[in-house]
């Protein structure tokens, strides 16, 4: 019995261009030809393609399959390295479905990072931007601690910078400052990397400077930024005078 390329491709629930496609790698022996040219595709041939089918159901890529179709130790060597592909490849499938899952619930949104969907309706847009942005230049140690942050800090103050316009007077920045700096010294004193990142950084230390720099220019109108100026340069008087009587402990 022999089939054409077409009879033996239906045969294996394959196409024909896949079978020409395993020719062309190697991965299939080409067949002996009738006289008129046509192809003559043997049982041999049939269970080759099952069993590339079978290894390709299983997630071995086509460069792999001869490897693993081997006897012996290196067979067992590939298929646990691509075991092991196949679990991070699981890992990461069960955290995407369980985000979907969360932001089909109304429980998430696609503006944060992975871990914050719960925080999502506490931060405003910019500051969900700034998350995902930070995501990317700073490690999990680094961002559980801004999760934490995201939950300490004071929902009123967060409120008025969110609301705050670009033309806020002189009084109302001032103002704004004085209650936010204590969030910034909080975050200092329980969190003293954010004063030296480098050891959580997963980009350069002047790549993350000049990202956060551009990226607050961006997100943030001019008052908001001069407010967290502003606030910064309180916190660290705070933190300063924090540290002056901790270092003398005269009443």
């Amino acid at each position: 019995m022999a089939w054409s390329t077409q009879g033996i491709a239906e045969l294996a629930g394959t196409t024909v261009n896949t079978v020409r496609h395993y020719h062309r790698v190697g991965l299939l022996e080409q067949p002996d030809r009738m006289p008129n040219g046509y192809k003559q595709y043997q049982v041999r041939h049939l269970v080759r393609l099952l069993k590339i089918r079978r290894l390709r159901d299983l997630g071995v890529p086509l460069d792999q399959i001869d490897e693993v179709a081997l006897e012996g130790d290196s067979s067992f060597e590939a298929l646990r390295a691509i075991d092991a592909d196949l679990a991070v490849s699981i890992e990461r499938l069960q955290r995407a479905r369980a985000e979907i899952q969360a932001i089909l619930q109304g429980a998430s949104v696609t503006g944060v990072p992975a871990g914050f969907e719960d925080l999502a309706p506490q931060l405003s847009k910019p500051d969900q931007s700034l998350m995902l942005i930070y995501s990317q230049l700073y490690d999990d140690d680094a961002m559980q601690d801004l999760r934490n942050m995201v939950r300490a800090d004071p929902e009123s103050a967060s409120k008025e910078f969110d609301a705050l316009p670009p033309d806020a007077d002189e009084t109302a920045r001032a103002e704004l400052a004085e209650r936010y700096a204590p969030v910034i010294a909080r975050a200092i004193r329980d969190y003293p990397w954010v004063m030296d990142p480098g050891k959580h950084l997963s980009k350069s230390l002047e790549t993350t400077q000049n990202t956060v720099v551009e990226s607050i220019m961006a997100l943030y109108n001019p008052a908001q930024r001069d407010v967290l100026a502003r606030a910064s340069v309180i916190a660290g008087g705070i933190i300063r005078e924090e540290q002056t009587t901790e270092d003398d402990p005269t009443p």
